[in-house]
């Protein structure tokens, strides 16, 4: 299906391009108004944590209803809130994968039916590739290349970018990514989810000189990580300092919340500084949930000031799921003439390499 972009794009500017963002990849609902000339016109998120939060976890089944409840109010309220009208969209970008089939696929079908039925345009989006551009949507967005370091609760992963597109994996975890580490280590703690924000509170008011936890794989040379087995000695210290109620006590309990994160953030600076060294590149961007810990952007930027690198992070509010990233990420491949299918395809798991440079005009 043809789509003349230079027509329809008169109404925004003659160069200019809007896409409609959609993020259904997980447990929440991003929409997202983005122009090329413009920026960031609009966007809205809803979190499922509320839904999720007595399970402990994400229930698949019902991450895929309440996105079918939620997309489509959010994105009248989005489209009204940025003053655009359906004709002043020239393209849809929606997060094809990676992320929880059913969830995926609500975006999939609100974005492909949307393009249809608009004459526009739509693009699958990487979920993990929005995440990485999504400090581009700040005053002072990085400049290519760098080292991307993507840690969330489904991945943690280094990555060569040399431009839009062109990425080389340099290592991952081998396990649990650093985001689920820090859902399983607070449920052992018997906090609530998700684990991440409530670890990083606790680890405040802890010791950070009582307990030292070990700092996986950086005795050896490489960039892969690992959080089982830090994850496994987290479960012991817990055991070890168990009271009649089941649980350590409340300082004890910080004490351990502490030594977790000083020993998740030690590990990912260490495999950032080796990434760094051996690409030659002075820039990192780090991207995904985990990104938001205040503490490890304090070490990234201690550790990297020392190596004359800089770090660069999205604000707090798109380092979480959204549709800002997804909005940004698609207009750049859309203005490129790339574009999806109208079949409507999702990928649950997706290697990011297999994407096609922006030069490219492949069919995503």
């Amino acid at each position: 299906m043809g789509h003349d972009l230079k027509a329809r794009s008169k109404i925004n500017g003659p160069d200019s391009m809007r896409v409609l963002g959609i993020e259904t990849s997980c447990d929440e609902t991003g929409i997202a108004i983005y122009d090329s000339e413009l920026g960031l016109l609009g966007d809205a998120l809803y979190s499922q944590i509320d839904v999720h939060a007595e399970y402990g976890g994400v229930v698949p089944e019902l991450a895929s209803r309440d996105h079918v409840r939620k997309t489509l109010p959010l994105i009248r309220q989005v489209m009204a809130e940025s003053d655009t009208d359906q004709s002043q969209i020239d393209g849809i970008a929606y997060t094809a994968g990676p992320g929880l089939v059913g969830a995926l696929m609500v975006g999939a079908c609100v974005g492909r039916a949307l393009a249809y039925a608009w004459g526009v345009p739509a693009i699958g989006v990487h979920h993990m590739e929005g995440h990485l551009l999504a400090p581009m949507l700040e005053d002072e967005p990085p400049e290519y290349p760098f080292v991307a370091l993507l840690v969330s609760g489904g991945h943690t992963q280094l990555v060569k970018v040399d431009n839009l597109g062109e990425y080389t994996l340099l290592g991952e975890s081998l396990d649990d990514a650093a985001g689920e580490a820090f859902d399983k280590a607070a449920k052992m703690l018997d906090l609530d989810y998700p684990g991440g924000p409530r670890i990083a509170a606790l680890a405040k008011k802890g010791d950070r000189t009582r307990f030292k936890f070990p700092r996986p794989m950086t005795d050896r040379p490489g960039l892969d990580m690992s959080f089982s087995g830090l994850k496994t000695f987290t479960l012991n210290t817990v055991a070890a300092h168990t009271e009649a109620d089941g649980l350590p006590d409340d300082q004890t309990s910080a004490d351990i919340a502490c030594a977790f994160e000083e020993a998740v953030v030690a590990t990912l600076v260490i495999k950032c500084r080796r990434a760094l060294k051996e690409t030659g590149f002075s820039t990192l961007v780090i991207a995904g949930g985990v990104s938001a810990n205040i503490r490890l952007r304090e070490e990234l930027e201690k550790a990297l000031k020392k190596l004359g690198a800089k770090v660069f992070y999205a604000r707090h509010e798109f380092c979480t799921d959204n549709g800002a990233m997804i909005a940004y990420a698609g207009c750049q491949r859309l203005e490129a003439g790339q574009s999806s299918s109208q079949a409507i395809k999702v990928r649950p798991r997706w290697p990011m390499e297999e994407l096609p440079p922006l030069r490219s005009a492949e069919e995503i």
